[in-house]
This record gives C-alpha cells, structure tokens and sequence, in this order.
C-alpha cells in the first residue's frame, strides 16, 4: 500500500486501483497509463510540482490531464502568485515522499496548494497515480479535491 491509498481508505473514498507493468524506457509515464491500461488519455491525470514567485521551496500542485501541458501563467494565476516555474525534482520528490513518475496529489508528506484542471469535473472518475510508477488510483474529481483541498480551474491553454 501506497500513502495514496491508504489515505482514500482511511477516509472511505470509493476508488480502484489499476496497476500495470511500468517499462522504464517509458517516455511519458502517464500516457503509458493509459494506453496500458486502455484508458481514454483525457481521464488520466498527472501531478506537477511548480514553484511561485522565484522561490523553489515555495510548491504548489497541478493536476492536468496526461495529454496537456501545464501553462505556467494560468498555474501562477491560480496560486494568487506573479510568476511560475516547474519544480526541481529532486525537490518535488523529497517535499511529496514520491518518486518523479510516480508522484500521486494523494498522500504527500505536506499538504501542498492544489489545482485540478477544471476537464476533471466532465468525467464521473479520473485517474491519477497512486504513489508508485505502474500504479493508478481511480476516484471521482470531487473527492480528490476533497481529500487534497483543491480548486479547479484551468490550467492548460
């Protein structure tokens, strides 16, 4: 068990999980999600770290769809902040206790800022990884929301 899913049973969310082989050449570890699993790309969802204003320590989370990219304007304009960068890894792992590639919204060791694109909300569930590369978790937008404190809103151009 993961702490993404430890959580959502704790909290007695509905959810499954989906798990799958992971190739390590894997380019994108979300559109290898979905095609492995036969997913449709637009309900699967990965988990970016951004830092705000210039201050790499200063993270905040995106949540977007696998098949978009994060516009980093719309992710500044959601934190109420002036500017936005992608987060360095090494520090998004050790903030989030997950491994890039396997990074859930779920679970993290700090409970971050958290945005989910508002196309979360067209579907009845959506997936997002669930703390380990090979590994999803399906849940209903609303509860993740619920369980990260996120808004949505958009985030993608």
């Amino acid at each position: 068990m993961t702490p993404a899913i430890n959580l959502a049973k704790k909290k007695k969310i509905p959810h499954k999980i989906h798990q799958y082989d992971h190739d390590p050449r894997a380019e994108s570890y979300g559109l290898e999600a979905a095609e492995l699993l036969g997913l449709n790309t637009d309900t699967v969802f990965k988990t970016l770290l951004f830092c705000t204003d210039g201050k790499e320590k200063e993270l905040a989370v995106a949540i977007i769809p696998v098949n978009s990219k994060l516009n980093l304007k719309l992710a500044a304009k959601a934190a109420g902040k002036k500017k936005a960068d992608m987060a360095n890894p090494d520090i998004a792992q050790k903030v989030t206790g997950y491994v890039v590639g396997g990074i859930s919204p779920l679970g993290q060791k700090k409970l971050l800022p958290t945005f989910i694109h508002e196309s979360a909300t067209e579907y009845s569930t959506i997936h997002v990884s669930a703390g380990k590369r090979g590994l999803e978790i399906e849940l209903s937008a609303d509860n993740l929301a619920i369980l990260t404190r996120a808004k949505f809103c958009s985030l993608c151009s």
